[in-house]
């Protein structure tokens, strides 16, 4: 099957649905059979939705028109149920092309998290790539195994999401020197370069994904003391909108700023040597007490509660069984799925965002 099966035509039940309201606050629905959704400006009924084609004004109880569209990959990361923090759109696109995912690709993603960046990543390798995803956390994985499915429909044959650590787990799941990329989303990036090595194709890209410039210090340093890698490049992305209504052109008030770093470098083949380059002189040196003060537990971990995770784990497979229903599956086994929770390996082939600080 293909990586992307989101469904088309007119709305059905089981549809995720984005309702842009008169003052373009969003509302995000799943249909279901006499659902309602309530605001203060009255209830619009989720059957007056049910065979109007995308892009359709509905008209609620109070008067007040909604525009409806299924929401766009951009649009359904914002609004998931989220375990962990996710990676913005605006990253994400950076992502794909820094580090140069392409159709066919092996890609490799430790810190799954919530599935957004894995959401990216799986529509940019095609149905012929494979990605292998890794989560410590079980319960994280649960959240981004439903939501993926939510948005594709159904679980990609070609994504494997892999509950451990990369480090431990990583040898045993793919073969020395067969993957193509690696993206590592997590706190510590820097405990996984050694691992990412071994795996990584000569020529092969690793992409850190960090919060901090202590983090980012940090693995680029680290990068740089094996040998086996490319000078890291580190870049941020920041993103102003602007207001275009007749004359009145301008820059928002508001800006997608920081959200984080992304630093790549490429594999080094066998044996090379990266040739030496001239450089200024610069305080780049450091020693035992500066590292420490970059561990783990200096830098910082938010820890969602274990109450909260188990209810974005329910959200986000109750919108995946609504995605299977739209699907045509039968109503029993979606909710005996959702009530047993199963495996997660989503398929044979191949498929972790950690919280950030």
């Amino acid at each position: 099957m293909t990586t992307d099966t989101r469904p088309s035509g007119p709305f059905r039940l089981g549809d995720r649905v984005q309702l842009t309201g008169p003052k373009g606050r969003l509302h995000t629905i799943t249909l279901r059979e006499r659902g309602e959704m309530h605001t203060h400006h009255g209830v619009l009924r989720h059957e007056d939705l049910v065979g109007l084609p995308d892009g359709s004004v509905v008209t609620g109880s109070g008067g007040h028109e909604y525009l409806a569209l299924r929401p766009l990959l951009r649009d359904f990361v914002m609004s998931m149920p989220r375990g962990a923090a996710i990676v913005y759109p605006k990253d994400a696109a950076q992502i794909l092309a820094q580090a140069d995912v392409f159709p066919g690709a092996v890609v490799v993603e430790a810190g799954v998290g919530s599935g957004a960046l894995s959401l990216w990543l799986l529509r940019a390798v095609g149905a012929e790539g494979r990605l292998i995803s890794f989560e410590r956390r079980e319960e994280f994985a649960e959240v981004a195994v439903a939501n993926v499915e939510t948005f594709l429909g159904a679980p990609p044959a070609n994504w494997t999401v892999e509950v451990g650590d990369l480090v431990e787990e990583l040898p045993d799941a793919v073969a020395a020197a067969s993957v193509d990329r690696v993206v590592l989303d997590m706190l510590a990036p820097w405990e996984c370069i050694d691992a990412v090595a071994d795996a990584l194709t000569p020529g092969g890209v690793v992409l850190c994904y960090v919060a901090t410039a202590t983090q980012l210090s940090r693995v680029a340093e680290y990068i740089r003391g094996t040998g086996l890698f490319t000078d890291p490049d580190a870049s941020e992305t920041m993103v102003r909108g602007w207001h275009v209504e007749g004359l009145a052109v301008r820059p928002d008030h508001r800006m997608v700023a920081h959200t984080g770093f992304l630093l790549t470098a490429r594999r080094l083949a066998p044996e090379a040597v990266l040739p030496e380059q001239k450089r200024r002189a610069s305080k780049s040196s450091y020693g035992d007490a500066d590292v420490e003060l970059w561990t783990p537990g200096a830098v910082g971990d938010r820890d969602i509660t274990d109450k909260n995770l188990r209810k974005r784990v329910r959200e986000a497979q109750r919108a995946a069984q609504g995605a299977r229903l739209a699907g045509g599956e039968d109503a029993d086994v979606a909710d005996a799925d959702v009530a047993t929770a199963g495996g997660l390996d989503a398929g044979p082939g191949t498929g972790e965002d950690a919280p950030r600080v």
